[in-house]
């Protein structure tokens, strides 16, 4: 048996794809260690043939071609888990590379310490790979620990929903029957707090093993659904966190979601906003994400700024041609604004993190009112 299973879904990323590849060649873990599966979406590229030269050169590299394109890499993933071998597994997307002590790193990591799955530090980086100059968490903020789904402080900031700077043990993946969402964005964020929901034995390594890759065009290699927020974008998003959410509220941890959902909840109106979709696709959208606006009211998880509250209240009221009003001013304010500071305001801030954990108790004295 390998060590460890390495799934990587690919589509039309032959510029980078090879890069990633030989990212994992040159681990100091023994290559034979190492499972690699690759999965092609129907690849319009070179993509196929370096999966190829890498299969025919390295008989723990399988190459797999799905029969029909799924545009979304849950599919993917899912075809890859059941091939797979290791005792544990990693995700990679085919435009991102490892560091090369990445393997060796995450595995003495989740055999110390027994756990389910490790979650590690990453660095990111510009379209030719060239590293930033800092990690994305901060080393010396954050050091490794043990994560809680009761600690809404470190375990809720560090816990990204992406799969790929984290590794697994399988046998917890397969027991728990722990798949990734097929044809929607935001798959992996079902995945990852799908696991963490079901394990308390959780760990963050502050070491940077994973390097992803800032490109315009989107992820894995195309212009992507999430990328070019379309019509199909939100309404896919909008099945993925209804999942989501159901998931956290049936295993009794809307406490911990409250948190999740006003990172999501900021970022999504946000990119709803600045979507260039037409009057009649985002009133139809506001109509059918209205659910999920009324959490903010439902869960007291207050906007980051008055004008989303605003909206969100339009929304609620269902009175959507006047929200569709405000995000026309707001959209043509912040077209004003540098990207940095467009990023900066689209999401929470620690103190409003700290107002939704002062609250933290009151809700749960609401919620076992409620029941």
């Amino acid at each position: 048996m390998y060590k460890i299973t390495i799934i990587i879904p690919v589509y039309n990323v032959d510029k980078y794809l090879k890069q990633l590849l030989e990212s994992i060649v040159n681990q100091t873990m023994p290559l034979k260690d190492i499972q690699v599966i690759m999965v092609d979406d129907l690849s319009k590229d070179n993509s196929t043939k370096i999966m190829d030269e890498f299969s025919e050169k390295y008989d723990n590299f399988i190459s797999v071609k799905l029969d029909k394109n799924h545009k979304i890499a849950g599919t993917a993933r899912n075809e890859g888990m059941k091939l797979a071998k290791g005792k544990y597994l990693m995700f990679a997307d085919a435009d991102d590379f490892y560091s090369k002590d990445a393997c060796e790193i995450l595995y003495n990591e989740i055999e110390s310490k027994n756990a389910d799955f490790i979650t590690a530090n990453y660095i990111n980086t510009d379209y030719d790979g060239t590293l930033w100059s800092k990690p994305v968490f901060n080393t010396n903020k954050y050091k490794s620990f043990r994560l809680s789904i009761y600690d809404y402080d470190k375990s809720f900031y560090i816990l990204n929903s992406a799969v790929w700077n984290k590794i697994f043990r399988r046998e917890f993946i397969e027991e728990n029957n722990i798949k990734f969402l097929e044809g929607v964005p935001a798959e992996d964020a079902y995945f990852t707090t799908s696991s963490f929901m079901k394990s308390d034995k959780v760990y963050y390594c502050d070491k940077v093993i994973y390097c992803y890759r800032q490109r315009n065009e989107g992820k894995l290699g195309r212009k992507s659904v999430s990328f070019n927020c379309s019509k199909r974008y939100f309404n896919g998003i909008n099945k993925a966190y209804n999942e989501i959410y159901n998931n956290f509220k049936n295993n009794d941890f809307l406490a911990f979601y409250r948190f999740v959902y006003a990172k999501n909840m900021s970022y999504m109106l946000y990119k709803f906003i600045d979507s260039e979709i037409s009057d009649k696709d985002k009133i139809d959208i506001m109509k059918k994400m209205q659910w999920f606006y009324r959490l903010s009211i439902e869960l007291q998880v207050p906007a980051v700024h008055e004008s989303q509250r605003m909206i969100i209240q339009k929304i609620y009221e269902e009175n959507y041609e006047t929200a569709l009003d405000y995000c026309k001013i707001i959209a043509e304010m912040r077209t004003f604004l540098p990207k940095e500071i467009k990023e900066e305001i689209s999401k929470p801030d620690a103190e409003m993190y700290e107002e939704i954990k002062k609250d933290t108790y009151k809700f749960e004295r609401r919620k076992q009112c409620l029941n």
